[in-house]
């Protein structure tokens, strides 16, 4: 095509192509310092501490500014002003919308890259990286931005004729195919996200989960292992975590142990009443633990029950346990002392004989009858049976 034809045919005067050309000029100098200076007020924002995340992403969203869009901003801008035929207006106005979409998709581009990582970099462990942040990381900004290139791309297709309709209708069905069939492994990529995200448990934790309970070695995109207490690798899928209800041992503070004492009923109302405060004193003698109370609870024929509760301020279960036993050797301790015994009131034994009743033949029925009630310390006796005299001659 001969350049000064083409412009010849435009019909353009001389005054008109110069006001286009300082438009041209003037909205390249306009953009380029509006930028410049909104970019160093966002330095000053962050610096000072006020709206520091939001300033941060905003400032290195537009240090993402294209100089060839503000170029070509600009160009449209003098290209606006002149007096063109009809069929290139619509030509200069397709120009507008992909010069701008471009550059807008280039700030969504960037936006989501720096919210991510300043999302995983507060979630990320100390003095290291986690493999599955990273993992989440990387694929999570990956879909989003591949979304607003798609996004761009079909808009784009539309502004200029094309029916995107029938494009959109079979991406949309060829997508339901591939996630039903991949919809196990699917369920599984997006319960790792999830864990990545919200952070049930971290590797290095100490869970319970599903029926067994051990410590967490990796976590992967579909499956968790766990070293099980007993030793072995648990391989359980994520998904499955997530649907169970899940204990998290590591991110216990404290730990609430509750027990109950049982004593003879016989035990005079004097010494049941001095047991509690007793084991009060036990309690708060030992380290790391927060007594909370101890109370007679109830009164049965068979023993008096009372029931303690106590905290241990640190999680290690050692601790725990060594505490446990310290604490109910010296209630052994104290009941000897006192002379309280925890066996139980004896219960009463029913004792039943059989009566042979007398017939003809030697198998008459056998009817039980109930001869005697005692305690099982006593001793039940039977009735030798009554002989009969013989008939005189």
């Amino acid at each position: 095509m001969n350049i000064p034809v083409f412009i010849t045919s435009l019909d353009l005067s001389l005054t008109n192509t110069l006001f286009a050309i300082g438009a041209a000029v003037l909205s390249f100098i306009v953009i380029h310092g509006a930028v410049a200076f909104f970019r160093k007020r966002l330095n000053s924002l962050s610096e000072s501490g006020a709206h520091s995340a939001v300033a941060e992403v905003l400032r290195q969203t537009l240090a993402r500014t294209s100089k060839l869009a503000v170029i070509a901003t600009a160009l449209l801008i003098g290209l606006s002003v002149l007096d063109l035929p009809p069929k290139w207006e619509g030509r200069v106005s397709n120009l507008w919308f992909i010069t701008l979409g471009i550059q807008l998709a280039l700030y969504a581009h960037r936006a989501i890259a720096v919210s991510a990582q300043r999302y995983f970099r507060r979630r990320a462990p100390v003095g290291g990286e986690d493999e599955q942040v990273t993992v989440a990381h990387t694929f999570i900004t990956w879909i989003l931005q591949i979304a607003v290139w798609v996004v761009f791309l079909l808009a784009t297709l539309s502004n200029l004729g094309v029916n995107v309709s029938t494009l959109v209708a079979s991406l949309g069905i060829g997508g339901i195919a591939v996630a039903l069939a991949v919809q196990n492994v699917l369920g599984d990529l997006f319960a790792s996200l999830s864990i990545a995200v919200d952070k049930p448990f971290e590797v290095g934790d100490s869970i319970s989960v599903a029926g067994f309970s051990g410590k967490v070695e990796h976590v992967g995109l579909k499956t968790t292992r766990v070293r099980a207490d007993s030793g072995e690798q648990i391989v359980i899928s994520n998904a499955q975590i997530l649907k169970d209800t899940l204990r998290n041992f590591k991110r216990m503070t404290t730990r609430r142990v509750q027990f109950a004492l049982q004593v003879n009923p016989d035990t005079p109302p004097a010494l049941a009443g001095q047991i509690p405060a007793a084991l009060r004193a036990i309690i708060e003698r030992q380290d790391k633990v927060r007594f909370d109370r101890a109370h007679l609870k109830t009164l049965a024929p068979e023993s008096i029950g009372y029931e303690v509760v106590y905290f241990v301020l640190d999680p290690n279960y050692t601790l725990f346990m060594d505490t446990q036993q310290i604490i109910i050797l010296e209630m052994m301790q104290l009941l000897d002392d006192l002379g309280i015994s925890t066996a139980p009131r004896p219960q009463p034994v029913q004792v039943m004989a059989a009566e042979v009743l007398p017939g003809p033949t030697a198998a008459a029925p056998v009817r039980p009858t109930l001869l005697k009630t005692a305690s099982d310390q006593a001793t039940a006796s039977v009735p030798a049976p009554r002989a009969t005299r013989a008939p005189s001659g």
